[in-house]
């Protein structure tokens, strides 16, 4: 046992690297090795044998171990040692140069949207994604039987059976603030509701997470000459043309009577939509008078008060005014993408200093 010790010790203190290392712990204590070998022939001696063997060898094996695990540390702090001489850096070099991140085209977007309504005296609300099925539906004169109800354009939450509590869904659109604002703050109103939504639909114009903005003024006097004009000015801010030309479409609601959807004078010309000019005409939102029975869900008296609200998706108006093809590109997540299509961080736009500069 003296030779096997003296034997590996030289050869764990003489090891250059962790693979000699190795290839001495397999030779002296692995499976094979010879310490392990002669512990085998222990059941072959006799119990006085054993009690002078066994101890001796488990010491022995002790020690290599010992030995070995010293050895690793110590080639260990070695190798750091010639890396911290091999890879060192100039801190008298100059730096980098400064990189900012880019906002993403729907943060940029929805803040050209609020910095318009926002001269307009139009405050922001916000409100749950999670939303009661009463302010996302019932509060909107949306019927049970209506499609936007069933299960294959709605995201329910799980409810277990027998659970009596208000269903609970993923908001279809943002118009459960406009609820939940009226609740708050009675009459007059006046707000703007951006925020993300969500529907079962999936292709190049849907996702099922989209953003949205909508709009609500509530007053004593308020009629679809003030729509026209809001819808008017917010269209020739957003776009940046001095001159535009809106048609009204009548339409159906729950939420509104009577309801329009709106389209813009526009052109195509060499594929770049321009708005303003041609002979085409695009859809942009949905408009139209409050409900009185929405009035009346939010609180507030429908003989006293009337106002409109509109629409719009953010998504869709930012690809309309960027030449973005493809919706789904805005949640791939790719950096390349954003950097082509990002807006500059520090940037605020204003309608005085330029919305999209």
């Amino acid at each position: 046992m003296d030779d096997l010790k003296a034997k590996y010790l030289t050869q764990i203190a003489d090891a250059g690297d962790e693979a000699a290392l190795e290839a001495i712990r397999l030779a002296a204590v692995g499976k094979k090795g010879e310490v392990s070998l002669k512990m085998r022939e222990l059941g072959k001696m006799s119990p006085e044998e054993r009690q002078v063997a066994g101890p001796a060898l488990n010491a022995l094996k002790d020690e290599i171990n010992s030995a070995l695990s010293a050895k690793k540390s110590a080639l260990a702090d070695k190798a750091l040692d010639e890396r911290l001489r091999s890879e060192w850096l100039d801190v008298t070099l100059p730096s980098r140069p400064a990189r900012h991140g880019t906002l993403h085209p729907v943060n940029q977007v929805t803040e050209e949207v609020t910095a318009i309504f926002a001269e307009m005296g139009f405050s922001v609300a916000e409100g749950p994604r999670v939303e009661t099925d009463w302010h996302n539906f019932d509060a909107l004169n949306i019927p049970g039987h209506h499609p936007a109800r069933a299960e294959m354009d709605t995201f329910y939450m799980h409810r277990a059976p027998g659970d009596t509590r208000p269903a609970h869904v993923l908001r279809t659109h943002t118009s459960p603030v406009q609820i939940r604002s009226m609740e708050a703050q009675g009459a007059p109103l006046r707000i703007i509701c951006p925020g993300g939504v969500y529907r079962a639909d999936y292709d190049q114009t849907h996702t099922p997470m989209f953003h949205q903005v909508e709009g609500l003024a509530i007053d004593t006097d308020i009629s679809m000459a003030n729509l026209k004009w809001v819808l008017e000015e917010f269209v020739k801010a957003f776009f940046e043309v001095d001159d535009v030309e809106l048609r009204f479409r009548a339409s159906h609601f729950p939420f509104t009577e009577p309801s329009a959807e709106v389209d813009i004078r526009c052109s195509w010309e060499g594929g770049t939509l321009k708005v303003g000019e041609g002979d085409d005409w695009l859809e942009i939102l949905g408009s139209g008078m409050v409900h009185p029975k929405v009035l009346q869900a939010g609180g507030i008296d429908p003989d006293r008060y009337q106002g409109f609200a509109f629409g719009m998706g953010i998504d869709r108006i930012a690809m309309l005014k960027y030449g973005i093809p493809d919706l789904r590109a805005f949640f791939d997540s790719d950096l390349r993408w954003l950097r082509h299509y990002g807006f500059a961080s520090l940037d605020v736009p204003t309608l005085h200093g330029g919305l999209s500069r």
